[in-house]
């Protein structure tokens, strides 16, 4: 454990959760039906209804499930297409982002503070919201081939303790800055055990084995 001293003369780095966090929501729906329009998305959702109800009661990964409604929707559709609709939906929904989360982001900006967002949701759709800030922002990345999504993903799903996995590999040396993190669900307890000080929706972070 660092002394209170030398803990002065450390960097900090703000980890951020995205969807419930940063978000009001979760913006993988709404994605997916400002792409495709509500009626295809419940139809869509309604297929893959048995694993979503599996994922749920814990019988079923949650990145194969993610995985799976995300191919149904988004299989073989060119890149530079998706990442038009990515910044559309960042451009028509700033919206969703909490003010007093945009509020601090951009504080710590103005202050040159390191930032990251740390989210399960596809770094396509996240990162567009963030334009103008100097933020990094780690997701779940789609696979693509021949310029088109495949339908899988090309690295795990960046939620539990991947999220650590991901944060580490971009911010090695873990004892040369301290940590802030903030997060909102279950997906995001080891980020906010792994950090120095944290906050679930809002309050500071309790370590609760049942989150």
């Amino acid at each position: 454990m660092l002394n209170v001293s030398s803990q002065y003369r450390m960097k900090t780095l703000y980890a951020f959760d995205f969807d419930g966090t940063i978000t009001d929501r979760d913006t993988l729906i709404g994605f997916i039906a400002s792409v495709f329009g509500t009626t295809r998305m419940l139809l869509g959702f309604a297929a893959n209804l048995p694993w979503l109800l599996l994922m749920r009661l814990g019988l079923y990964d949650n990145g194969k499930t993610k995985q799976r409604v995300f191919s149904h929707f988004f299989s073989g559709m060119d890149l530079v297409t998706f990442n038009r609709h990515c910044k559309a939906y960042a451009e028509q929904n700033r919206h969703i982002i909490r003010p007093e989360m945009l509020r601090l982001l951009q504080t710590l900006d103005k202050e040159k503070t390191d930032m990251v967002v740390v989210s399960a949701s596809i770094t396509n759709w996240v990162a567009p919201f963030f334009h103008g800030l100097n933020i990094k922002v780690i997701g779940t990345e789609a696979e693509t081939a021949g310029g088109s999504l495949t339908g899988r993903f090309a690295t795990p799903n960046c939620y539990g303790s991947e999220k650590v996995t991901r944060l580490s590999a971009f911010f090695p040396e873990r004892d040369t800055y301290n940590l802030v993190a903030y997060g909102d669900s279950r997906g995001d307890r080891e980020l906010l055990e792994y950090a120095d000080v944290s906050y679930f929706k809002g309050q500071p972070f309790a370590k609760n084995p049942h989150l």
